[in-house]
């Protein structure tokens, strides 16, 4: 006979146990070699917050001598990871709760790209800002079919962070400037011929591809099956058609130029293009400019510590909360950008965001004391 659990016939204890909140990020070891994080914040489609940057921090770094393997994804089939949770950090206030989220944030970055054992990012679904950060400094990344990879910090006054500075302009041409300009998406097999996902796999074989790699011994194992779940794709590129002409408008030493150099193109990508353009913060263009220009010369941990130095400007002063309540909380897709024309901003204000903190304060690593700086 079976029995109907209604709320009437659950136990006080089962009720309490029901009522308890989830858990943001769950953990699992497997055997003794592999470690396994699940980002489960399905309602906000898995963005980080500094709590959860912590819980992931907290148990990688112990995880990095006695591991062979984590693998991270996200809960749910919509999103890895759509980001920081930049609301919660314009709502909250305080410049300090702020400072504290990307310090932590890009120190989890730095610990992702240098981690001893292998890293699997499964990039299946929704993989923006921070989810990016979470990802693309791994050892491997996974897309599917689902996956859907922008940078779109343009539109909210901010900057491509979490090491955008390092990855992008190491992309093919001038694909990573368009990219981190424009917010332009890429889904799917798109995602790996850009260079930014390592693997594509078909997300019915997720689970498969899950349960082989936690069956894994070593490195060699770990490759293997990666290669063996990877769909081999010969299909042009989204944007191939257009990489001869974002390569040549996009080499413009200013922004100026870039929007000078769409104007004389002239075709529909080129109209678009400019359309699109035209909604960012042109602040946060020309600072991303100068970004990822400095950053192709840098190595991560400089890019880092640079883009620390920027996200707490951002947060003191810029366009950023402005274009999150324009964005993400009043949703009326209408910010009042200051300033509001490209001709208007000036070498001093973007000069800005690269100078050091106002308290000195500045992103140190584990390794590192104010000593040797």
């Amino acid at each position: 006979m079976l029995l109907r659990l209604t709320r009437r016939n659950v136990p006080l204890a089962s009720r309490a146990m029901s009522s308890a909140p989830e858990k943001t990020v769950i953990s699992e070891e497997v055997g003794k070699n592999v470690g396994l994080i699940t980002l489960n914040r399905t309602k906000a489609l898995n963005a980080i917050n500094l709590d959860m940057v912590r819980q992931i921090y907290g148990v990688m770094k112990p995880w990095e001598n006695n591991k062979s393997l984590v693998v991270v994804k996200g809960a749910g089939e919509k999103s890895f990871c759509a980001g920081g949770d930049v609301r919660t950090l314009v709502e909250n206030g305080p410049v300090e709760s702020s400072r504290n989220f990307f310090r932590e944030e890009y120190r989890l970055n730095e610990l992702i790209s240098s981690y001893k054992p292998d890293y699997v990012a499964i990039v299946d679904g929704i993989t923006m800002g921070g989810g990016v950060g979470l990802s693309v400094h791994g050892k491997y990344r996974v897309a599917t079919e689902r996956t859907m990879f922008a940078m779109p910090e343009t539109a909210i006054g901010l900057f491509p962070d979490v090491g955008g500075g390092y990855f992008l302009p190491r992309l093919q041409g001038k694909l990573g400037l368009y990219l981190g300009l424009t917010g332009f998406r890429l889904k799917g097999k798109d995602v790996t011929k850009a260079g930014i996902a390592t693997h594509y796999v078909n997300s019915k074989d997720v689970e498969a591809l899950e349960k082989a790699l936690i069956a894994t011994s070593n490195s060699s194992e770990v490759v293997d099956v990666l290669n063996k779940f990877n769909v081999e794709d010969n299909t042009d590129f989204t944007l191939a058609p257009h990489l001869k002409q974002i390569n040549e408008c996009f080499s413009g030493p200013t922004v100026e130029s870039i929007i000078a150099n769409l104007e004389k193109d002239g075709s529909d990508w080129a109209q678009n293009t400019l359309k699109t353009l035209s909604k960012m913060s042109p602040l946060s263009m020309k600072v991303t400019k100068k970004q990822l220009d400095i950053g192709l010369k840098y190595d991560l941990r400089s890019c880092l510590k640079m883009e620390f130095r920027m996200a707490v400007h951002c947060v003191i002063q810029s366009d950023f909360k402005e274009g999150v309540r324009a964005v993400l909380i009043d949703r009326d897709q209408n910010p009042k950008w200051n300033p509001a024309k490209l001709e208007e901003v000036t070498n001093q204000q973007v000069d800005r965001f690269f100078g050091p903190l106002p308290d000195g304060d500045e992103l140190l690593f584990d390794d590192e004391t104010k000593a040797n700086l």
